[in-house]
């Protein structure tokens, strides 16, 4: 642990390290340690799962199974968003918007890709059956 705080002080200067308590410095490393292993539980908050659901100014518009392979046209705001489901994972293939942000979030298994310019938003969702009768989401489970 020594050897990291001399690397450090080399890098950045002796000021700040020179001024950290030992319970400063434990704090620290904690604090990374805890950062770092929080990324590998983050996949247990958002489970893989088995449907997409697409929606249009806040209004479900499809629900559909990701084991099957498709691709969905979809009316917004602006003009038509292409959506492909393909080998349990969606994207959006293609966006009327200007800055195609939705289109570079690429495939996701779990999670949301949102084009807000055009108010479609796809959610990939867990069991159809089981969101409806446990009512419980990724934040209170």
């Amino acid at each position: 642990m020594k050897k990291i705080f001399k690397d450090l002080s080399r890098r950045f200067g002796p000021g700040i390290l020179s001024m950290a308590t030992f319970m400063d410095r434990l704090f620290f490393m904690l604090l990374i340690i805890f950062s770092v292993t929080s990324f590998f539980f983050v996949k247990e908050l958002f489970p893989s799962s088995g449907f997409v659901k697409i929606s249009v100014e806040n209004k479900t518009v499809y629900t559909l199974p990701l084991n099957k392979d498709r691709i969905v046209t979809v009316k917004g705001s602006l003009g038509e968003n292409l959506i492909e489901i393909k080998n349990r994972k969606a994207h959006m293939k293609d966006a009327p918007c200007p800055k195609k942000l939705c289109i570079h979030q690429g495939w996701i298994d779990r999670g949301t890709i949102i084009c807000l310019p055009n108010k479609v938003v796809v959610t990939v969702t867990g069991n159809e059956q089981n969101n409806r009768a446990s009512g419980y989401d990724a934040v209170s489970k």
